[in-house]
């Protein structure tokens, strides 16, 4: 399936080739990157995590709690990073 981000750009193609993606801007590159993140993120349950993943993530975890204020939202940083490209 085409991604929703690329629908117009390649209507009426079945399948799209590595060479096809580098051809587009940057910004429709980032834009794919963004829905691929987004459908993998859909599906948390699918993505196996290492040892080493599982502390990391609770790490971050008590890391937030003991300090919930010391980060910026998502939103935020990609409204941030938007502007600055």
């Amino acid at each position: 399936m085409i991604p929703r981000s690329l629908r117009g750009k390649f209507k009426g193609v079945k399948s799209i080739s590595i060479s096809d993606l580098l051809r587009l801007s940057p910004s429709e590159r980032i834009q794919l990157a963004e829905d691929l993140w987004d459908s993998v993120a859909e599906m948390p349950e699918s993505i196996e995590l290492s040892e080493a993943q599982r502390n990391e993530l609770d790490r971050r975890l008590e890391a937030y709690h003991s300090e919930p204020d010391a980060g910026s939202p998502w939103e935020s940083i990609k409204a941030t990073l938007r502007k600055s490209a």
